[in-house]
């Protein structure tokens, strides 16, 4: 898949692992998880294949966040992504990642 980031800081933290953003700082641990979680975007070939990755707990959001997917780096942070297809191959932007609230503990 083809993987696109929204934010700069996101970007940054996958190339470099590190960000230039001082709001966005996350633990090292976090990063590296972080980092392994985008290349497991980029390996798949298609969103299917994240289902049965069953460590990501791939989920569709509802409500507010209805047409975004989220995996999950740790127990604390996710990944949330929009998936689009070029007709060629699906295409997935990384939006953002968040801490969870302790509703998901």
């Amino acid at each position: 898949m083809i993987v696109t980031f929204e934010e700069n800081y996101l970007r940054e933290l996958y190339e470099s692992g590190k960000t230039t953003d001082k709001k966005h700082r996350f633990q090292p641990e976090v990063i590296m998880k972080y980092k392994k979680r985008i290349s497991t975007l980029l390996e798949a070939d298609r969103v299917e294949d994240l289902f049965v990755i069953h460590s990501l707990n791939y989920e569709v959001l509802k409500g507010d966040k209805a047409g975004i997917s989220s995996i999950r780096v740790d127990k604390q942070y996710r990944i949330e992504f929009t998936v689009s297809d070029n007709g060629l191959e699906p295409v997935i932007t990384v939006c953002t990642i968040l801490e969870l609230s302790n509703h998901y503990k």
